[in-house]
């Protein structure tokens, strides 16, 4: 088509030297206006002082228009189309009645979406492939998760069978041996408890979890106290703050939460140490705020984002899941946020929860 409309232009050129004498002759009249007028490349004929004398194919709108009563051009738009036709091909001579006149020629329209086109056929074939790719991977996401969310229930059903016969063993050796008040046998019954609770876990995942309004201060001791009998005794255990605060939680995935928090920051600790929770509500925002701060040996600034991400770990052995775990459920279950607050390499680090507050508890007085 290039070479076609080359070919065109030069045969227009040609006329328009021979205009003068072809239009004298009847039989080459109306070839002559034939091929002047029926052109679709944009054309523009200038003369040795390139001023503009002939045009042919350009927007009407730009070329001319009227200003009250006179006839006006856009010279702006002349002078891009002469840049623009300089640019694509050289113009041809023309010599006329002894004058000499430049002219230029530029792509047609068809030609230049032409050009355009295997680039838009090409954007939508990729666009099609990443949406098939998209979708495939979609597909194999949903069918990795339902493998998952089965494994996760049948875990949980395998559980049953044991923590029912580790719940009657205990029964039984209390009455057998007299011990209801055995120490030993109480902290049996809590991890027994802590099973249930883990097989709960497990049997609601793919589930949407409930929800329900608790004071936080009550939730986190209570998990502190079961916590902190398993873990060395060189770890202190401290908790503070608003003790009336309350939130919506779901106690099985909140307590996971936490665990998985205490149990980073025990790990962090090499020796001697302290675990903090501080937990504060700002009654401005309707937040609660649940500090965990330890005494371990700190996580460089540029880790804090990381330190989320799945599969990062610092230890030997471990998946690296924990905080991954910890941050899908505080946000996507709790609508809630985590990060870290602060932390300094050698003296320590503080997380930070922040959940949407309900309801605060007022006493009754009589």
């Amino acid at each position: 088509m290039e070479r076609e409309e080359a070919n065109q232009f030069q045969l227009w050129v040609k006329v328009q030297e021979r205009s003068m004498l072809l239009m004298d002759n009847d039989n080459f009249r109306e070839v002559v206006e034939s091929v002047r007028k029926n052109t679709k490349t944009p054309v523009i004929v200038v003369d040795s002082s390139q001023n503009i004398t002939t045009y042919f194919g350009l927007d009407s709108t730009k070329t001319n228009y009227e200003t009250d009563t006179t006839l006006t051009y856009d010279s702006l738009y002349f002078v891009h189309q002469l840049r623009q036709m300089s640019s694509q091909h050289r113009p041809l001579t023309m010599n006329i009645l002894g004058s000499s006149y430049q002219a230029y020629y530029k792509d047609s329209f068809i030609l230049t979406q032409l050009r355009y086109f295997p680039y838009i056929q090409m954007a939508v074939i990729f666009l099609f492939l990443l949406t098939a790719y998209a979708a495939f991977s979609s597909a194999r996401r949903d069918e990795q998760d339902h493998v998952w969310v089965g494994l996760a229930k049948e875990t949980a059903h395998q559980l049953g069978t044991p923590i029912s016969s580790l719940m009657a063993w205990t029964e039984l050796m209390k009455s057998k041996f007299d011990a209801e008040d055995d120490p030993l046998i109480a902290e049996m019954e809590n991890d027994i408890k802590r099973l249930e609770i883990i097989a709960d876990r497990f049997s609601k995942i793919g589930s949407k979890p409930i929800l329900e309004d608790h004071t936080v201060y009550i939730v986190v001791s209570d998990f502190i106290r079961y916590f902190k009998v398993r873990t060395s005794d060189k770890v202190k255990f401290s908790i503070s703050g608003d003790e009336q605060v309350r939130a919506l939680l779901n106690i099985p995935l909140f307590d996971w939460v936490i665990e998985n928090l205490l149990k980073n920051a025990a790990n962090a600790i090499e020796n001697e140490g302290s675990i903090s929770i501080n937990i504060i509500e700002n009654l401005a925002k309707e937040q609660v705020f649940i500090d965990v701060t330890d005494t371990g040996k700190g996580i460089p600034r540029s880790k804090f984002d990381a330190v989320f991400q799945p599969g990062y770990t610092t230890r030997k052995r471990g998946w690296g899941l924990g905080l991954s775990l910890t941050k899908r459920i505080v946000e996507n279950y709790h609508s809630g946020e985590i990060f870290v607050k602060d932390s300094e390499v050698g003296k320590g680090t503080t997380f930070r929860i922040i959940l949407k507050s309900s309801l605060r508890y007022e006493p009754t007085t009589a």
